[in-house]
């Protein structure tokens, strides 16, 4: 599965690109945000994309889950946004 990650600093519209170049290859991705500015972002992006594949007649799911990951040997919990093509 490919994975997107999202920073506070991250682009709403170019991780909306990045979203739908995914779900047009695959029907799942990713998307791990630390932090509420990242998350906030990453919903953006999932809302700005859902209109960039509607198109075409596909609509997204966003399924919403924690991770553990690991940063310069630092374990940190992300926020892991599971989006699938429906």
């Amino acid at each position: 599965m490919e994975i997107l990650k999202v920073s506070t600093k991250s682009n709403p519209n170019s991780v909306a690109g990045a979203l739908a170049a995914v779900l047009k290859e695959k029907d799942t991705v990713e998307i791990q945000a630390i932090g509420a500015g990242a998350v906030n972002q990453s919903i953006k992006a999932i809302a700005i994309a859902r209109g960039f594949v509607a198109p075409s007649g596909k609509d997204l799911i966003c399924v919403p889950a924690f991770t553990d990951i690991e940063i310069d040997g630092e374990e940190r919990t992300a926020i892991k946004l599971i989006i699938q093509c429906r």
